[in-house]
């Protein structure tokens, strides 16, 4: 069976799969079995995207100090490439750890590697937790970076890899800096075991979960031949849809206003943002400041299942302030419209522990 639903439908499956509508999950642990991914990113315009991706969602209950405490201490999420995921996830994700790496070339680099990869796993397992720079770099081999996104110490690029390998984890933080072990510290040890088409497929489910309705073919979800085929109205794209989600496909979104950090995973799929939000939303963060026309790290506004506005703002650390710049109007706003979003300004200035300023 296809299932045919109008763009009005596919939005609210998608608002209600990123727990974007009035009814707000309780607490962290909730929003990522979810969203399966919450994304790390220590640009702090506003605040880092972990953090505001929470509070985007849980509202003025959510204190950032509880995402350390499920992480740390609970062990009920984990850090992965860059990523915070529930650790239901784990042992989905167990049989691609064991057959990385894929490409040659880092295949090649641990190889050559071996001895300095063992040296590694040794500190950890015999002094515990450290960062990075705690750990002598003892390559024989050298890679550089193409993108410079590595510097010459070749500690950070094995630590990664043996993440990816499931040998080694992130344990914690101290501030922005990963701590790392090994990973029977930290991860719990009596996790299901799956068969490699068993997890690839509860991944692309889970993926899809996240996404509500997608399309079959999207890099940005990978769901492949998860829940149900659909089409939608005035689309010509194959999607999937997530059965769950049909049953409150036909009610009306409650609308309440979110501003979303330019990282969250909402807005990770910019070709569906245009096919079904008529949302083209375009990052100016690396723009020359000549061409931004919405500011160069502009907030997305949603409000219900439209987005209707660009949030141009930043914590002015000095004057202790949300600075508002401007709020970018994509569609001109009602009064009480207007009334909404000053109200969910004020609740975010609260959460910051700082008064707005600027444009309001």
């Amino acid at each position: 069976m296809v299932y045919e639903l109008t763009r009005d439908q596919a939005r609210r499956i998608v608002v209600r799969a990123q727990l974007l509508d009035a009814d707000r999950p309780g607490d962290v642990v909730e929003v990522a079995e979810q969203l399966a991914v919450i994304k790390i990113d220590p640009t702090a315009v506003i605040a880092p995207c972990e953090h505001t991706t929470l509070w985007a969602r849980i509202g003025w209950s959510y204190e950032t100090g509880q995402l350390r405490k499920v992480v740390e201490q609970d062990r009920l999420l984990f850090e992965f490439d860059g990523t915070y995921r529930p650790m239901s996830m784990l042992p989905l994700m167990r049989p691609a750890m064991r057959r990385y790496p894929r490409y040659q070339r880092e295949k090649d680099w641990l190889e050559a590697n071996g001895a300095f990869r063992k040296d590694v796993i040794a500190r950890l397992r015999a002094e515990g937790p450290m960062a990075a720079d705690a750990i002598p770099d003892t390559a024989r081999v050298v890679r550089e970076s193409a993108d410079g996104w590595y510097g010459p110490n070749q500690v950070p690029r094995m630590l990664e890899a043996l993440s990816r390998q499931g040998v080694v984890a992130v344990s914690g933080r101290q501030g922005r800096r990963r701590v790392w072990d090994v990973a029977e510290r930290v991860f719990p040890q009596d996790l299901p075991e799956y068969a490699d088409a068993d997890a690839e497929r509860m991944l692309a489910e889970r993926r899809l979960q996240a996404a509500g309705i997608t399309k079959q073919n999207s890099p940005w979800s990978r769901v492949g031949e998860a829940g149900e085929p659909a089409r939608i109205e005035g689309s010509k794209w194959k999607w999937r849809v997530d059965p769950e989600a049909l049953s409150r496909v036909d009610d009306e979104i409650d609308g309440r206003v979110a501003i979303l950090n330019p990282y969250d995973g909402m807005l990770f799929d910019r070709p569906r943002l245009r096919e079904l939000f008529e949302f083209d939303y375009v990052l100016e963060q690396f723009k020359p400041k000549a061409q931004r026309v919405y500011g160069h790290f502009a907030h997305p506004i949603l409000m219900g299942d439209r987005f209707v506005g660009l949030l141009d703002a930043q914590v002015d650390k000095k004057e202790e302030v949300l600075q508002v710049n401007a709020i970018h109007e994509l569609l001109p706003f009602e009064p009480e419209e207007h009334d909404m979003v000053r109200a969910e300004l004020d609740d975010l200035a609260e959460w910051l522990g700082v008064p707005v300023a600027g444009q309001r």
